[in-house]
């Protein structure tokens, strides 16, 4: 058996269709006769000028993916760069961005279909009207809930069929469109002014790109492909749409367009009409439909990976991520996101629509330059970059002038429902999330790093957000004086990792027939049994650098106790040794009683220590929080102690391909796409065996069987901690399981 890495596959001309495949869509299919309409001849220069702000963002992204390719793209680099706060800020940004260009999508998909069907006019019932388009608009919306609530598959094969599909209805509309081109027909321009407000307009168009990011690992030569890809999208997709006004304004007499986009016909389509009769026309409306559907549909998809980064750091509750039992899509994620899309559609229109998904999608461009700056300025020894961009910091500081400047061109109401949305995404961090969250960002920490050096306003700034997840706290019981080091050596890294204190708890099994107050009169033998024990925890984990509480408890429980100390201490995650008590529920940490009583107080982990060695690490998975809480743990002793980390997926027979893209589809979303990958089919227990012998720790997640399953049937969890020579690890992640789950299992 050999270890599987995540093929670089994807080529140059590969990636540079994801790109492509992003942007050109319903944007240039719904807005080019609006466009025209307001800025004249001066609508081709808007479409330009939206393409080269959005070159310098590609530019930016470029240099970020190369070095930082994570799920959650524009979201993960301001998060992690400029901190929570304004992490919060593009997340919300580019989730009800995302939101308010479906419904934009969707509204144009209602226009396209209305003139298919024939159906046109208002309908309602007295002071409830509503027009047909939104009629459509609100039922293509639900459709396509509907289709990524239930998870319809292949979607990515069709949406590249549906991007050649649009490519060549253009082309030949450019082509027999310039042999009708009259420089004569081009509409008088209408100025600076409406030319910019036609750029805030139609930047809905660009929106995406950043996209191709999210696969840098799987790209040739990401180093030189990458840039290429992202830059090289832009430019083909800029000139594109140059070339489409610029036949629509040439190709027919002067006015037309205006007059037929005040009657309320689809421009595009009419001048296609003109051109070369029914026959382009029907290939617009066509094209049009598929523009708008596969627009909406990628836009819906994009925000649960959005919304998966988000909850990975609780800047929004994990809960909203949680996957269906039967569909294995974030369904609450979705559903959510579909609501918000129909109220959108009913409250909105077209133009609205547009403004506010280009200002806040400029909003995030904005903060990812800086972001850019940022990790310049600070260096952190992480940013290895394969590609840089050119004229540094002029490419960037351009990049943000631009994006923020552009805002000022947008309607009204679009930058005042933007501004409340962003100001309502630093009210969410301060009185939510920055409670919860505990990443600190690039920024802060550089600035609080030379707190001597930097004005006190900017210090002062940066301690006031900074994040504060209630001082992470990591408890270990001790009572094995052998396995003392051991545990302390583990909470100590968890804890570091997050910023935390180790909450070291020596818990002393009192009889039955002993009362706890006639043992508390022993206190000078427990207190000095207990001090030696925690003086030493206490030394090794100072060597970390955390904070280190010690506690010792009188309990007539042994490990019963445990998790009423969690609770007592307000634990976040408990490490504790493998005890012989424990396993009254086999393959969970919890004893049978406690797994019936109730959910885990903390999350837990359990060593089966055989000779603590963290050089190589295996990590079975087959999704689930458990294994989420896996992947942290891998990612910190990788950070902490170089541990070569090795990622395992049992594929049922015949299904290693798929088995190989969930595996680089989850290494990715958990910050570990560099770690070494192993797919194998089979039996899961043989497979996770045969893998340990080259590993010197295995981190398993708790079997997610119900109680009743386990006790009959037994655990792979249990066989494997028994059968392999290398310690074992036991994450269990705490999490809310009705009375059937605890049972039954989650099935």
């Amino acid at each position: 058996m050999s270890d599987e890495d995540l093929a670089k596959d994807l080529g140059p001309l590969a990636a540079l269709t994801i790109g492509v495949g992003t942007m050109i869509g319903a944007g240039i299919f719904v807005l080019p006769g609006v466009a025209i309409e307001e800025a004249g001849s001066l609508a081709i220069a808007a479409f330009v000028i939206g393409g080269v702000i959005a070159l310098f963002t590609a530019m930016s992204a470029s240099e970020l993916g190369t070095a930082m390719p994570r799920s959650g793209g524009a979201y993960f680099y301001v998060n992690h760069a400029l901190g929570p706060l304004f992490g919060s800020v593009a997340g919300w940004a580019n989730w009800l961005g995302l939101a308010f260009a479906s419904a934009f999508y969707m509204y144009g998909f209602g226009d396209y279909m209305s003139q298919i069907i024939g159906i046109e006019g208002t309908f309602g019932v007295g002071p409830i009207q509503i027009t047909a388009v939104k009629i459509i608009a609100l039922a293509g919306a639900a459709f396509f809930t509907v289709v990524n609530y239930v998870g319809a598959k292949e979607t990515g094969k069709l949406q590249n069929v549906i991007v050649v599909i649009l490519v060549a209805i253009l082309t030949v509309f450019t082509i027999f469109g310039s042999l009708r081109a009259d420089p004569a027909n081009l509409p008088s321009a209408e100025g600076y002014g409406p030319m910019m407000a036609t750029t805030g307009l139609i930047f809905v168009s660009y929106l995406g790109f950043v996209q191709i990011t999210s696969v840098a690992e799987e790209i040739k030569e990401p180093g030189k492909n990458l840039p290429r890809a992202v830059i090289g999208s832009v430019l083909i997709v800029t000139t594109i749409y140059a070339l489409v006004l610029l036949i629509m304004s040439a190709a027919v007499p002067e006015g037309f367009v205006a007059q037929v986009s005040a009657q309320g016909d689809t421009a595009v389509v009419e001048v296609g009409r003109q051109i070369q009769g029914t026959i382009m026309a029907g290939a617009l409306l066509f094209g049009g439909l598929l523009a708008t559907a596969s627009s909406a549909n990628a836009s819906i998809l994009a925000s649960s990976r959005i919304n998966f980064a988000m909850g990975r750091d609780n800047i929004v509750t994990p809960k909203l991520n949680e996957i269906h039992d039967r569909f294995a899509t974030p369904y609450r994620a979705i559903g959510i996101t579909g609501l918000l899309i129909l109220v959108f559609i009913v409250t909105a229109d077209l133009e609205l629509l547009s403004s506010i998904g280009s200002a806040l999608h400029l909003i995030i461009y904005g903060l990812l330059n800086i972001a850019l700056i940022v990790m310049r300025t600070a260096d952190p020894e992480e940013y290895q970059p394969d590609y840089t961009v050119p004229l540094y910091p002029i490419v960037p500081i351009i990049g943000t002038l631009s994006s923020f400047a552009l805002l000022y061109f947008i309607i009204g109401a679009a930058k005042v429902i933007s501004a409340v949305l962003v100001v309502g995404a630093m009210l969410w961090y301060v009185f939510y999330a920055r409670t919860r969250t505990e990443k600190q960002g690039i920024l802060s920490q550089y600035i609080l790093e030379r707190s001597d050096e930097m004005p006190e306003p900017a210090v002062s700034a940066a301690a006031g957000v900074a994040p504060d997840g209630g001082n992470y706290r990591v408890m270990v019981p001790l009572a094995n004086p052998e396995h003392e080091e051991e545990l302390i050596t583990l909470a100590s890294a968890m804890a570091k990792a997050r910023g935390g204190t180790v909450v070291a708890t020596h818990i002393v099994t009192v009889p039955d027939q002993t009362s706890l107050a006639s043992a508390r009169d022993r206190a000078d033998d427990i207190d000095a049994t207990s001090q030696t024990l925690l003086d030493r925890a206490r030394a090794n984990a100072e060597t970390f650098g955390v904070p280190v509480e010690t506690h010792t408890i009188l309990s007539h429980r042994g490990f019963e106790q445990i998790f009423d100390a969690a609770r007592t201490h307000d634990a976040d995650q408990v490490v504790m040794g493998w005890g012989p008590d424990a396993h009254g529920s086999p393959g969970r940490a919890e004893s049978a009683f406690d797994e019936m009583a109730g959910d885990l107080p903390a999350d837990f982990l359990v060593l089966r220590d055989r000779g603590l060695d963290t050089d190589r690490v295996l990590v079975p998975t087959a999704g689930g929080p458990d294994s989420d809480l896996s992947a942290e743990i891998a990612t910190v002793l990788r950070r902490e102690f170089d541990a070569a980390v090795t990622l395992l997926y049992v594929a049922d027979e015949g299904e290693s391909a798929e088995g190989a893209d969930f595996l680089a589809g989850w290494a990715g979303d958990h910050d570990l796409g560099d770690a070494n990958m192993r797919v194998e089919t089979g039996d899961v227990e043989t497979a996770i065996e045969a893998a340990a012998d080259d590993a010197t720790l295995v981190i398993l997640g708790a079997s997610e069987r119900g109680l009743l399953q386990r006790l009959i049937g037994g655990s792979v969890v249990m066989d494997v901690v028994e059968d392999v020579e290398c310690s074992v690890l036991l994450a269990e992640k705490r999490t809310e399981r009705s009375l059937r789950e605890r049972l039954f299992g989650n099935q």
